[in-house]
């Protein structure tokens, strides 16, 4: 495990609560270091060169060489000078809030997908902080026909990073896709989808695996701790058989190349029939954390959607705490998906929002339109089937326009 100190910035005209250092070093957990000491720093303005100012730094390089420090971690974005100058003058690595997601996000990915898009947002990160001193600096390719010293191997490098992220884009292009293809697929399948929505570790992949009643989806309490998207069939309490989606986790500050590189997986919640937005209940800072969810969400043009929020873990706060939340959060669902109680409340809240797009109706069928039944059932969900010598009842549940089709291909009034 490597030893880490985390560094937090605030200009002194930011009077609000700082609360992202305890999820910086949950961060530093997550991808396998340790934080062993907190600077923090309050400027006037960032300083252009080091980002806190030299004397700050010259402090922190000296707790590194005493304390044998193999990192230091930023909560903010640095630019690429700032990185260099930091660097030479604390004797270790320099890492920015950004590059500690980035490297999250690597070890998490499990599918091609999920593999490229975070080797893309790698990429673009890295791009404009390669340099080159010294011999790296020298000639790369000269001879003959070449005028001047040749290709500088920064150069080299540059373009083949550059080549590579356009590789990856095309890749991701067609992954993209194939998403939409299967997205469509589902979408043709007559069932509701849900997608479960919220910051990172408030429990959504436990709360996917406590509404299936299986462990198909990896849960652990870290930050981050699934990436790829997990689609499951749930059936609901009146018999209902829905499309449950669980998606990645949100973050304050998550860089801006992850937002673009996953957008095709958060892009999930855009289509979906309810957005159940998982919070932490037990979480300190609720406010921040729920506004990045709306923040993220709306980004993705998915503010329309209808949005239940689900406040988890109640099991593990006091009960004046619980009592406070229902209070403020009216319309909310209170839960624990670890031991299941409130699974009820949200599966009804669920099917209440469902029923006003996905409704049940009833027709009969003639047996001289038997061939229409795969049309049927391929449009609609058929809840109930009753044979009778001249023709079959049904009872189905379809959106408004699936059912106008049927009815239309039935030649019966809608």
């Amino acid at each position: 495990m490597e030893r880490a100190a985390a560094v937090s910035v605030k200009l002194k005209t930011d009077l609000s609560k700082d609360t992202s250092v305890e999820e910086l070093k949950g961060l530093c957990f997550t991808a396998g270091g340790s934080v062993l000491e907190t600077f923090r720093v309050r400027m006037q303005e960032f300083n252009p060169a080091t980002f806190i100012g030299r004397g700050k730094a010259e402090e922190i390089a000296d707790y590194v060489r005493q304390n044998a420090v193999d990192c230091v971690i930023f909560n903010e974005e640095i630019s690429p000078a700032q990185q260099n100058n930091l660097e030479e003058i604390i004797p270790c690595k320099i890492i920015d809030r950004t590059r500690l997601i980035l490297d999250i996000f690597a070890m998490r990915a499990k599918t091609k997908e999920g593999a490229l898009q975070v080797e893309l947002a790698q990429l673009n990160y890295m791009l404009p902080r390669l340099n080159g001193k010294g011999i790296n600096m020298m000639q790369q390719k000269g001879g003959i026909g070449m005028r001047g010293p040749g290709e500088r191997k920064l150069e080299y490098d540059k373009r083949r990073v550059r080549q590579k992220i356009t590789k990856l884009e095309k890749e991701i292009k067609t992954v993209q896709k194939e998403r939409a293809v299967r997205r469509a697929r589902r979408g043709g399948i007559p069932l509701p989808q849900i997608a479960i929505a919220g910051y990172t570790n408030a429990g959504k992949s436990t709360l996917l695996n406590a509404l299936t009643k299986e462990h198909s989806a990896y849960a652990d309490d870290k930050l981050f701790a699934t990436l790829d998207p997990t689609t499951r069939r749930v059936k609901m309490s009146d018999g209902v058989t829905v499309l449950f989606t669980d998606t990645v986790g949100f973050i304050q500050k998550l860089p801006h190349s992850l937002v673009s590189a996953f957008r095709a997986t958060l892009e999930e919640t855009k289509f979906a029939d309810v957005i159940l937005h998982v919070i932490d209940a037990s979480d300190e800072d609720i406010d921040t954390h729920c506004a990045t969810v709306h923040s993220v969400i709306n980004s993705l043009e998915a503010g329309d959607v209808p949005l239940i929020e689900v406040f988890n873990k109640t099991d593990i706060i006091a009960p004046l705490k619980l009592a406070a939340l229902k209070r403020r959060f009216e319309g909310a669902v209170f839960i624990s998906a670890a031991t299941g109680e409130g699974l009820k409340d949200l599966f009804e809240r669920t099917e209440k929002i469902i029923s006003r797009k996905w409704r049940f109706r009833t027709f009969n069928l003639p047996r001289s339109k038997m061939r229409l039944l795969p049309f049927i059932y391929a449009r609609t969900l058929v809840c109930s089937r009753r044979d009778e010598a001249d023709e079959i009842l049904l009872k189905v549940m379809s959106t408004e326009g699936n059912f106008k089709a049927v009815c239309e291909k039935l030649e019966l009034p809608a």
